[in-house]
């Protein structure tokens, strides 16, 4: 699984570290300082593909415009821009996505949370793209129960599944275990039924390399991380929120899986299986005991005015984080983030007498 991967993403390094499409936060700063280091990152064009364009044309002068040595050859008219695009398919219109996504060639498509029948939606992303594109735009898929990878493989044929489990920060299912069950379980149902090839990502709960080491040993052959990757210089993230991702601590404790905070933002299309899960603040507490949305809503715009001062345990403004929260203890750049986590997973993967390094 990890030589496929290495095979489409060639500058890539073995275990390969994913930066999530975290909405809003994964531009292409970020995405292209991940690629840069051997990871794969991804932007984020979640429901609303209105920057899309934009934020691939900014990713490409990054990539081959810029004062550091290009990622991949700019070769042909079409060159593989080495990094992916994250979509959430509940929103995002397709036709004018396939527009952007075949004027600049991103190497990897995430599709995630597709409204009824999701199959159908998914299997009809991937066809389009793949299309568009002469297959060299990868697909990969979200999912966050042993059903659904089965049944995204047997219709998507996806080239690689993102294994999302429960402590994962952000949105995902509502009922799903952690990576710890849920990726063993997975590769096995998928190999018991000819899909074993299919490259997994696990994704939830990871912040360093113990996480990623841990991951290879359940099967993965890498690893996404989103909370870790709030934490870094490139993120386009409010200094208010960097500052709550680096005060929280016992993620288990301090983060809760809701759907309040979509409430209070106005955002309240997600299919009705996901939640998201976040830093318990005032908008949960208020909602737990009893406001209505509406004055939840409203005390949450009258915070969002008060900039950085609106996180904290007194705040209302949204953290989104998994419970590897509290293994984040510093802002660095995303590369080192990249290169740290790699190297600690590397050291524990070749002190296992399985080899599992090789």
């Amino acid at each position: 699984m990890a030589s496929s991967l290495h095979s489409a993403f060639a500058w890539t390094k073995s275990p390969l570290i994913v930066s999530a499409p975290m909405l809003r936060i994964a531009r292409p700063q970020l995405a292209v300082s991940v690629s840069r280091a051997g990871g794969l990152g991804f932007l984020a064009a979640g429901f609303d593909v209105t920057d899309l364009e934009m934020d691939l044309e900014r990713a490409a002068g990054l990539v081959w415009h810029s004062k550091y040595p290009p990622i991949t050859p700019q070769t042909g008219p079409r060159p593989l821009l080495p990094v992916g695009v994250g979509f959430l398919n509940w929103g995002a219109n397709l036709t004018r996505s396939l527009a952007t996504i075949g004027k600049y060639t991103p190497a990897a498509v995430w599709l995630f949370a597709a409204a009824e029948p999701a199959s159908e939606n998914m299997e009809t992303w991937a066809k389009e793209v793949r299309s568009v594109t002469n297959g060299r735009t990868k697909i990969w898929v979200q999912v966050g129960s042993v059903a659904e990878a089965l049944e995204m493989a047997q219709r998507v044929r996806p080239d690689t599944l993102v294994v999302q489990g429960s402590d994962a920060g952000g949105h995902g299912l509502c009922q799903s275990a952690s990576v710890i069950t849920l990726v063993p379980e997975i590769k096995d149902v998928l190999s018991d039924n000819g899909f074993g090839d299919i490259p997994l990502i696990a994704a939830g709960g990871i912040a360093d390399g113990r996480g990623l080491a841990a991951a290879i040993c359940l099967g993965a052959a890498g690893a996404a991380m989103g909370t870790r990757f709030l934490a870094c210089h490139e993120a386009t993230i409010s200094k208010g929120y960097q500052n709550e991702v680096l005060r929280v601590s016992d993620g288990g404790v301090s983060t809760v899986r809701t759907t309040v905070y979509d409430r209070v933002r106005g955002i309240n299309k997600w299919p009705q299986q996901y939640d998201g899960r976040g830093v318990m603040n005032k908008s949960f507490h208020d909602a737990r005991e009893g406001m209505s949305d509406e004055d939840n809503r409203k005390l949450y715009q009258e915070e969002i005015l008060k900039g950085d001062e609106g996180w904290g345990p007194e705040g209302r403004m949204t953290t989104y984080a998994g419970t590897g929260i509290g293994l984040v203890k510093d802002i660095i750049p995303a590369g080192d983030i990249v290169e740290g986590v790699s190297r600690q997973a590397k050291a524990i993967l070749e002190c296992n007498p399985d080899g599992l390094s090789k």
